[in-house]
């Protein structure tokens, strides 16, 4: 089985079924040291700046499909082509667990399936699993968009909101299934700069 096989045919909110590796015992046993941070949020939320972060404080490598796509050339509505990185990146990712280091995936994560799967599939390797959830009000998230500009067309007010709607926002419930470490991150003005409230 190739192991970007864990993840569901189509990322959707939908709750998918999804497999781990054959001769692999999901257990709430840990057998590595690895560890894999699951950065969830909206566009514009400030995913990147954290991800960027959490990266340099573990020494970890992390998988941002935008970095990809615009090394390649790639427009980042591009669903399908984003979806095949996502797959590779996993790929990737499961290798670097597997050799114990430390993973920062940093893909939006909208849905609570998507979230699901991440963390499963990590956990087989032995690894734990930590969930941070960049949260913003839209109208933050609408500026930031408006200021960086890499959009094409340009992102309405609009558009935004409808994300807000579609966004599975993890929930006390979710947030106890992952390890310690797991946090949002409230992002209010940028004046204010975020705070952040840990989940134990």
């Amino acid at each position: 089985m190739r192991s970007w096989d864990l993840l569901p045919s189509h990322w959707s909110s939908t709750t998918k079924a999804y497999r781990v590796w054959s001769g692999q015992k999901l257990t709430g046993e840990r057998q590595s040291s690895a560890r894999l941070i699951i950065v969830c949020g909206l566009p514009g939320s400030g995913k990147t700046t954290h991800a960027k972060q959490v990266e340099e404080k573990l020494r970890a490598v992390r998988f941002c499909p935008d970095d990809w796509m615009d090394a390649l050339g790639i427009g980042l509505w591009d669903g399908a082509n984003r979806e095949r990185i996502e797959k590779l990146q996993w790929k990737l990712a499961q290798e670097m667990l597997a050799l114990g280091h430390n993973v920062v995936i940093e893909w939006g994560t909208w849905g609570k399936s998507e979230r699901n799967a991440l963390r499963c599939g990590a956990r087989a390797l032995g690894a734990a699993v930590e969930l941070h959830f960049i949260d913003a009000p839209v109208e933050v998230v609408f500026e930031r968009i408006r200021r960086r500009n890499r959009e094409s067309p340009p992102i309405r007010l609009e558009d935004v909101t409808k994300w807000a709607e579609d966004f599975q926002r993890p929930s006390l419930e979710e947030m106890a299934l992952f390890d310690a470490g797991s946090l949002t991150v409230l992002t209010a003005k940028e004046k204010l700069g975020p705070e952040e409230v840990e989940h134990e």
